[in-house]
């Protein structure tokens, strides 16, 4: 996988000479987030000393404790559930779901609970919430842990789904879900993790439902999420050598 620096949009070569990872983009929008609302807490598993499958955690046990940082055992029903009361009552909990395949045993709690309270409360009730996952094939991964099925949650009324391509995405994106009032689904592929991409070090929040356009041109145009953005960038620029793209816009 190509690092990101050779495809990223206009916004992100405004971001300087930084750069870092994919992973390390969101443990850092999670410490900065964590920093400024002491209602913010992190539950998953493995997440504690080792700092989580995918090491998306490194470090914040460290800093910020048992009492923020919830190792817990394998249960996606029971940690997702818990999640969805201490939003209620005024907490902004992380579940972290390790791989999006798992997320299958906490239905309930996401499509009848999250979902829908804010609905059937007529917006009374909030439910700041942040669902976090790992999508997508890898090497040996198994197709136990490699489904992509997160196109499913956006049918679901009440869910905000995020998807994040860029290391300067995952920050922006991030810290404005953990800011958000009502659940979001930040689901990351894992085959981007060990990305690279500059990523300001100012403050900056990336708002839901924006589009970004990675290359112009007049030929086609591409719609793609996650690591398909890539494999779009890479089939384009061989189309365009093989003289088939206009590769002057």
């Amino acid at each position: 996988m190509a690092e990101t620096t050779a495809a990223v949009a206009t916004a992100e070569k405004k971001a300087g000479e930084r750069i870092i990872s994919y992973v390390d983009a969101g443990i850092e929008a999670l410490r900065e987030e964590m920093r400024l609302n002491p209602m913010i807490f992190y539950i998953g598993q493995g997440i504690g000393p080792r700092g989580g499958n995918w090491t998306q955690t490194k470090g914040l046990w460290a800093e910020f404790g048992e009492e923020r940082m919830k190792d817990c055992p394998i249960a996606e029903l029971g940690q997702t559930g818990i999640g969805v009361g201490a939003a209620l009552v005024g907490a902004h909990p992380v579940v972290d779901i390790v791989f999006l395949d798992f997320l299958l045993e906490a239905m309930s709690q996401i499509v009848q609970q999250a979902s829908l309270i804010h609905y059937v409360s007529n917006g009374h009730f909030k439910v700041p919430l942040v669902i976090r996952a790992a999508w997508g094939d890898i090497r040996s991964a198994g197709p136990h842990h490699s489904h992509s099925f997160y196109s499913y949650f956006m049918h679901i009324p009440g869910l905000k789904v995020v998807t994040p391509s860029t290391p300067y995405d995952v920050k922006g994106l991030f810290k404005t879900a953990l800011r958000e009032e009502n659940p979001v689904m930040f689901l990351e592929h894992k085959a981007l993790y060990n990305s690279k991409g500059p990523v300001p070090t100012e403050e900056y929040l990336i708002p839901f439902g924006k589009s970004v356009t990675r290359r112009e041109g007049k030929d086609v145009t591409v719609v793609a999420v996650g690591q398909m953005v890539f494999r779009a960038l890479e089939a384009a620029d061989i189309l365009g050598e093989a003289g088939n793209l206009d590769r002057s816009h």
